[in-house]
């Protein structure tokens, strides 16, 4: 949906309006960059949970895991 919602004194129930296509173009990129920063947040989460993995394979214990990386 490419509409806004717009809400003053004159409107205090709001006017539905049509976006620019400046505003659309802003709406697409913001959501776009929204997916990215969700990825990688989700790899960076991802990566610390394999390194703390191959940590204990190495045979450390939590303790030891937590003074090395201080998480």
């Amino acid at each position: 949906m490419n509409k806004k919602l717009i809400i003053n004194q004159e409107n205090l129930k709001g006017v539905l309006v049509d976006m620019t296509s400046e505003e659309i173009s802003q709406k697409e990129q913001d959501a776009a960059k929204a997916i990215i920063d969700a990825n990688a947040e989700t790899a960076n989460t991802n990566k610390k949970a394999s390194g703390k993995q191959k940590l204990k394979d190495l045979g450390l214990d939590d303790d030891e895991i937590k003074a090395l990386t201080g998480a």
